[in-house]
């Protein structure tokens, strides 16, 4: 599942598949919440609607983008809350989380870390095989980020647990040259 978080649109993207193999959307939506509403109450809209789309989806993994410095602070702030919801929604499912940041995903979708929003949607869209570039750009974008997480997410995986085993080999190693 990819979220892209904002406080005002949230991106949600399901799809499934595998490295290697044909990814199928299985469904794309944004969570929209009105700037006249006060942020926590917009907030516990976003985590309601996450927790639908988990409890619906019941996906393996949840890829969230990372949150980086804009020059504008209220934009980051609200697109930070948002994220940490969405975090939390899939941790307390125990499911785990990957953080990928713009220029990784539109590396990943387009081979351009520059590319812009609509190269961005004409790829997922190519990428999945849909017959329209999903609107508005932030449910592109979740479906974007749950692309990279399938192709991305199952490498960093597997270097994260060979690093864990070799590290615990390493100190099986040293306790039985220490006996």
């Amino acid at each position: 599942m990819g979220i892209d978080p904002g406080l005002t649109r949230c991106g949600v993207g399901i799809v499934e598949g595998s490295v290697g193999r044909q990814l199928k959307m299985i469904d794309v939506n944004v969570i929209r919440t009105s700037a006249q509403v006060e942020v926590a109450t917009r907030l516990v809209t976003i985590e309601k609607g996450i927790d639908a789309w988990l409890d619906e989806y019941q996906p393996d993994a949840v890829a969230v983008e990372r949150i980086f410095a804009r020059s504008d602070v209220s934009t980051v702030m609200g697109t930070a809350q948002a994220a940490g919801i969405a975090m939390v929604c899939a941790a307390r499912r125990g499911l785990p989380v990957a953080l990928h940041t713009p220029s990784e995903v539109k590396a990943a979708v387009s081979g351009n870390g520059r590319a812009d929003k609509a190269q961005v949607g004409a790829m997922v869209t190519r990428i999945l095989g849909l017959s329209a570039m999903p609107k508005p750009a932030d449910a592109a974008d979740a479906l974007a980020l749950a692309i990279t997480h399938v192709w991305r997410g199952g490498a960093q995986n597997r270097l994260a647990e060979a690093a864990r085993l070799a590290q615990a080999g390493g100190v099986r190693r040293n306790v039985g040259a220490r006996r």
